[in-house]
């Protein structure tokens, strides 16, 4: 009887802090990483930059695998074929992963699931990528919850559990076992041009394991205690850097606690410790988008709330396609979306101002920005970027639905001197920072400079985004 196991890897790109792994390793057998580069996830809603971070972290990651005497093998194609045909050709015992709060990775998990077990093959599961699973935080009358608050205060008092220790045996591949991945076949590791995506700046984020570690050490060291008050400076390098990280597991979800407790143990003023303590509420923010995307999975399809499930939005493709290309005449608003399409990235206030321009000054679908951020984005992740576009459109999960960003006052309070949008919107450096930050440049100066007129005015869509909403919940008889 064979000895090996595989664990599939997916968004746990990394060989240390891993529950499944960890398990895996203590079988005595011989673990055999693999990752499927699956086609049906590589299609045309993926950032290039992500593609580019992605096959980073399986550089490093296959690193990690050599040095401990095993391997990582890829695969090219449909899991719910590869996984299962791998297991068979090596004689593979049992195959381990992670949950997914994901529906396609659901709907994918249970099928490979099933067609393992047709073969004898065990299957072990387990959540890794949350502290808590979506089915252990719930509301007095057992109901997941719908409210951040209430969500983080229960969150907040469960214990969380330690990083995990994993020691990968070594598992080399019997000269039998290498002749019989003919029969799958495996792949060597594919750049990114290779998988169609062209990538040619500078990531935003180092990919692999030992970049997130180091950069969270640094940002719990010098930047975490005053998080509270710089994380909504866009021009200020007061977050983490590690969202990427976190998206694809590079780094485990317990180390990242764990260093947040670290830090609040050796904080020495309040003013610290709550700037620890509002990080880790954006932790409990991404457990939160993720545990309504495992309850709720028509989020991924549509509005949460009545009133937008049919909403008229105006949709003007000119208008989308100058909030894309950052050419509305908004200046905070152009400076973001320039950030996104040069780097990959974008700082999360710019993302709710942005997101409120599109479809509350021009009245364009939140699914048309989600999109868009998720062809763009380094870090993009079904359940955050959903949910914070709901929330920016008014149609997710917020008792108080209905907020609508001044782009001109989000402008003076969090990018005060300008430095930002003259970073990013280069043709505005010579402008007075009252005028930039205000709106008020001259049509004459804006055509010298080659900056384009405000697209809309923001007290007028205002006004017709109240209209259409009040509208709509009368048709509806929502209060």
């Amino acid at each position: 009887m064979s000895d090996l196991v595989l664990f599939w890897h997916r968004r746990d790109l990394r060989s240390s802090d891993s529950i499944g792994l960890a398990q895996a390793s203590l079988t005595q057998a011989r673990v055999i990483g693999v990752f499927c580069f699956d086609r049906s996830i590589l299609d045309d809603s993926v950032a290039p930059a992500r593609v580019a971070y992605l096959v980073g972290c399986l550089k490093a990651l296959a690193e990690d695998y050599r040095q401990a005497g095993s391997q990582l093998l890829f695969l090219d194609g449909d899991p719910v074929e590869k996984i299962p045909q791998l297991a068979s050709a090596l004689s593979a015992t049992a195959v381990y992963w992670h949950h997914d709060v994901d529906p396609y990775a659901q709907t994918r998990d249970e099928r490979v699931t099933t067609a393992l077990q047709a073969q004898s093959i065990q299957v072990h599961t387990n959540w890794d990528q949350l502290l808590h699973d979506p089915t252990s935080i719930r509301t007095g009358n057992n109901q997941p919850y719908t409210v951040y608050t209430p969500f983080w205060r229960n969150w907040m008092l469960k214990a969380k559990p330690e990083p995990v220790e994993v020691k990968l045996p070594s598992s080399e591949l019997t000269p039998t076992e290498q002749q019989a991945l003919a029969q799958v076949p495996t792949i060597d590791l594919p750049t990114a041009a290779d998988l169609g995506y062209i990538w040619e700046h500078p990531l935003a984020q180092a990919p692999g394991t030992s970049a997130a570690t180091q950069r969270l050490a640094a940002f719990c060291h010098r930047s975490i205690a005053d998080y509270d008050e710089q994380r909504n400076y866009p021009a200020a390098a007061g977050t983490a850097g590690i969202s990427a990280a976190m998206k694809f597991g590079t780094i485990g979800i317990r180390t990242v606690w764990a260093a947040t407790t670290a830090a609040m143990t050796d904080a020495r003023s309040d003013e610290a410790r709550a700037g620890i303590t509002t990080w880790q509420q954006e932790i409990a923010w991404r457990e939160f988008y993720q545990q309504a995307m495992y309850h709720f999975p028509s989020l991924a399809q549509g509005a949460y709330r009545a009133p937008f499930k049919h909403f008229p939005w105006t949709n003007d493709e000119n208008q989308f396609q100058a909030w894309c290309e950052g050419k509305t005449g908004y200046p905070i608003v152009d400076a973001a979306m320039r950030q996104l399409n040069q780097t990959g990235w974008m700082h999360n206030r710019c993302r709710m101002i942005v997101a409120s321009f599109l479809t509350k000054d021009l009245i364009i679908n939140w699914q048309w920005g989600e999109r868009y951020f998720m062809q763009r984005l380094i870090d993009g992740d079904l359940s955050a970027n959903n949910g914070g576009w709901q929330w920016s459109a008014s149609s997710g999960m917020d008792p108080k639905p209905l907020r609508i960003f001044n782009p001109y006052t989000q402008a003076q309070k969090f990018d005060r001197d300008g430095d930002y949008i003259r970073e990013w919107v280069p043709e505005l450096r010579s402008i007075d920072t009252k005028l930039i930050l205000s709106g008020e440049i001259l049509p004459l100066t804006r055509h010298q400079v080659g900056y384009p007129l405000a697209i809309v005015d923001h007290n007028v869509q205002q006004r017709l985004f109240k209209e259409l909403y009040a509208s709509v919940k009368a048709q509806i008889g929502e209060i």
